[in-house]
């Protein structure tokens, strides 16, 4: 499991789960009280003293509801809110991935912290305030829900990279993948081999990944592309959707700087803003 501080809204959905099923279990009433708590909590826990408060509450219930047939549950939710909250310190941003085969992974430089300085403004997301650059081997990936990859030209996956790829996506982290023109061709040979028994899948206009936080009535047309559609596709692994691919779209050339391509009207940047904060809003909900 990928476990940042923005992964503790993943953790939420399964404390709901474990607090409607020993909400009905009164030898469970502990385990309810537990997950209660730690559902207020995570939203605004921050500092090592409320840490301690709030572990002092639940080890209170504990003491006083629960029988020892329950401790191992009891010990499986402190684990879950452990994890969920060990890096409460850290922001939230987005790792550029450093790959071979030529192509130019080092595009769009003013992308990711424009998209970081949008999520501060518009939504209640804290940010770092710019990029983290990585290849997929380096030990600290695992630090990082969301990975970015760009490019205009040939894209060339090493074995040890396929790998840590498919581990790192299976196991909590996000891609998203942002055709920049001409990536398409060699993205698509590589991603097969990372999982070579799924094919991308389009994304209907319905998927919550366009309307989690704006409604949009699909993936917005940034630039032409040789006036080809603009088209979401996706790999998912046990229901969750672990790879978005951006074709024909370019959102991130419309989060660059206004300078970079002057010609983008501002009606046109906001579509590619409210596409990127849906983009990681959706990662760090589901």
């Amino acid at each position: 499991m990928v476990y940042t501080k923005t992964h503790r809204t993943r953790i939420i959905p399964f404390l709901h789960d474990l607090l409607l099923i020993s909400k009905k279990c009164v030898c469970s009433r502990a385990i309810y009280c537990a997950a209660y708590i730690t559902i207020a909590n995570l939203k605004w826990l921050k500092k090592e003293n409320q840490l301690i408060n709030m572990f002092d509450k639940i080890w209170k219930l504990i003491k006083r509801y629960t029988s020892k047939p329950n401790l191992f549950l009891v010990c499986c939710l402190l684990f879950c809110v452990v994890i969920s909250t060990q890096h409460a310190g850290e922001l939230f941003t987005i790792a550029q991935i450093q790959y071979g085969g030529g192509g130019d992974w080092y595009g769009d430089p003013s992308t990711i912290g424009n998209w970081l300085r949008l999520l501060r403004e518009r939504t209640e997301i804290e940010t770092a305030d710019d990029r983290v650059i990585l290849k997929l081997t380096d030990h600290a990936l695992y630090q990082y829900p969301m990975l970015y990859l760009v490019g205009h030209g040939n894209i060339r996956l090493t074995e040890q990279e396929v790998t840590a790829l498919r581990q790192y996506l299976t196991n909590g982290g996000f891609l998203f993948v942002n055709d920049d023109y001409g990536l398409d061709k060699s993205f698509r040979r590589e991603i097969s081999r990372v999982f070579p028994k799924q094919e991308l899948q389009p994304i209907p206009n319905s998927h919550p990944i366009y309307h989690c936080f704006y409604d949009l009535p699909g993936l917005p047309k940034i630039h032409e592309h040789d006036s080809e559609p603009a088209q979401g596709f996706g790999i998912f692994h046990d229901g969750r959707m672990v790879l978005f691919y951006a074709y024909s779209a370019d959102i991130g050339d419309g989060l660059e700087d206004p300078r970079v391509h002057p010609d983008d009207t501002p009606e046109v940047r906001e579509l590619a803003t409210k596409m990127a904060v849906n983009i990681a809003v959706y990662v760090l909900t589901h």
